[in-house]
């Protein structure tokens, strides 16, 4: 029997049986069970669920899907300890601020540092890329660098950014620098 939903195979096998001594049923799923196929097979034992017996194919079974990993990997200990921090080293040696910036504020200040960023509001509208320029020159000021040692590496138009200091202070010396202008 077909139907519009997938492909529908009723047997009767009581008048099969009696050509195959030892007959199992075999039910493969297809297509997110809107295909059920069932296979008349002989001898030895039924496979578990979900096993492909030898010579098939595997078009006749789905894969599981894969788990999304978030996060660092368990048991990292410094590394948890690094990646929680808003100040740390990329991999070219550079250290990076991640920066949760507030445009539109009257007075340009770091209003917190906590364990995954640093909030910065800034003393500028965010159109024409004017918040990320005060940003720069504001935390040029905290650090107490030259504009042209800060960049802003990822985040143009996102509240999220993150800037790059190249420079050759520490990242717990600017970590340090950070939260004392914050208070």
């Amino acid at each position: 029997m077909f139907s519009r939903s997938g492909l529908s195979i009723t047997c009767t096998f009581n008048r099969l049986s009696r050509y195959f001594q030892s007959a199992e049923v075999v039910t493969l799923n297809r297509f997110r069970d809107s295909r059920r196929v069932t296979v008349l097979s002989r001898g030895g034992p039924a496979p578990p669920p979900g096993a492909l017996r030898a010579g098939s194919s595997s078009t006749n079974t789905l894969m599981p899907k894969k788990q999304k990993v978030k996060g660092p990997p368990a048991g990292g200990g410094a590394a948890e300890a690094e990646a929680s921090c808003p100040v740390a080293r990329d991999r070219t040696g550079a250290v990076t601020i991640t920066v949760h910036a507030k445009p539109g504020s009257k007075h340009s200040s770091i209003t917190e540092v906590s364990a995954e960023t640093v909030g910065v509001a800034i003393a500028a509208p965010p159109t024409d890329g004017e918040a990320n320029t005060e940003l720069i020159r504001y935390l040029a000021e905290v650090l107490e660098l030259k504009k042209s040692h800060i960049s802003l590496d990822k985040g143009s138009r996102s509240r999220d950014k993150l800037i790059r200091v190249d420079s050759s202070l520490s990242p717990e010396e600017v970590l340090r620098r950070l939260r004392q202008a914050a208070g």
